[in-house]
């Protein structure tokens, strides 16, 4: 199988939420596309395709994963959740996971093949990021060199 190039934009605004919502949060175990080895080990992962997301468990900055496991569970986009040993899917319900990485340390969002392109909140429940400061930037041209 070869992996997808890009993730898709329902993947990609998971993370850019998250961020918009808690600037300040960790994302050490943050991710959307995989590594030659994930592809590997996990050849039916939706990371292969780009419609899977990791979010970084970070209660203290903000992102509870344990709340967003239970609250993920009712929107449609998903297409299941793992996080602390568990797995659940709108198919199947909650159940104990049972494979190599328990994904204690992020939430594992896999995203159904009909909304990828959905970027609608995520997290509609936090209600919206706050605007901290609109920066304005300029970008000025390097001065010419002189050519000898």
């Amino acid at each position: 199988m070869t992996a997808a190039k890009k993730a898709t934009p329902a993947a990609i605004a998971v993370l850019r939420q998250a961020t918009a919502l808690f600037p300040k949060r960790n994302k050490t175990s943050d991710g959307l596309l995989p590594s030659a080895a994930h592809r590997v080990q996990s050849p039916d992962s939706d990371h292969n395709t780009g419609f899977a997301a990791d979010l970084t468990h970070d209660k203290d900055g903000g992102v509870d994963c344990a709340e967003i496991y239970t609250k993920l569970k009712e929107d449609p986009r998903v297409k299941y959740l793992i996080f602390k040993g568990r797995i659940w899917s709108s198919k199947r319900g909650d159940r104990a996971y049972t494979g190599s990485n328990m994904h204690n340390k992020h939430l594992h969002i896999s995203i159904n093949e009909t909304c990828g392109r959905l970027v609608t909140p995520w997290f509609g429940w936090l209600g919206q990021p706050k605007r901290i400061n609109k920066i304005k930037s300029a970008v000025k041209p390097l001065p010419k060199k002189e050519i000898k």
